[in-house]
């Protein structure tokens, strides 16, 4: 008797979409960062809980881990992001983490949401570092490439250029003069 055999097949469920997460990477002060707001949501707390839980715990956050918005940098931030919705009600600018702050988070908010969001936002962190990398690695063959075949090609361009350069000397004329023959 043949019994029927079942397959299960494994199913990538994240809690959060990747889409979301890479959405709420910005570069600012020259680092990829995630702002304590957007972190907030994805691990389902409110804002002031994630950022009460940092500072009662911010030994663990130094300054390459995290760090608060200067106004200018927060009034900047707010014009970009045209909904007012976000951000009304704020009373301090928010606090930007960096990768390895994220990372930090996930022992500070203990959670099993709080885990899993952060194992695909540090997913998300090192597919960006990736790409960045082969778009570095694509630009430098690319200069490579054309240092290579800039000096090939002067060769070309100066034979074209000597080609289309007027004559040197004085040439013959070409026609028939009238008296010139006899």
């Amino acid at each position: 008797m043949n019994a029927p055999l079942f397959f299960t097949m494994a199913v990538k469920h994240t809690l959060v979409p990747s889409e979301r997460i890479e959405r709420a990477i910005l570069r600012i002060r020259g680092q990829n960062v995630m702002l304590d707001a957007d972190l907030a949501e994805l691990y389902g707390v409110e804002t002031r809980v994630l950022v009460q839980a940092v500072r009662r715990n911010i030994e663990r956050f130094p300054a390459d881990f995290m760090f608060q918005l200067a106004p200018d940098e927060f009034g900047i931030l707010r014009s970009q992001f045209v909904i007012s919705s976000q951000w009304g009600g704020r009373r301090y600018p928010p606090y930007a983490f960096t990768e390895h702050g994220v990372a930090m988070l996930s022992s500070v908010l203990r959670s099993q949401r709080a885990v899993q969001v952060n194992i695909e936002i540090m997913r998300t962190f090192v597919r960006l570092r990736r790409l960045l990398a082969s778009h570095e690695e694509m630009r430098r063959r690319l200069d490579e490439l054309e240092r290579r075949y800039d000096k090939r090609f002067r060769v070309v361009f100066e034979a074209i250029k000597q080609l289309m350069a007027p004559p040197q000397g004085k040439q013959a004329r070409i026609g028939f003069r009238a008296g010139e023959g006899k």
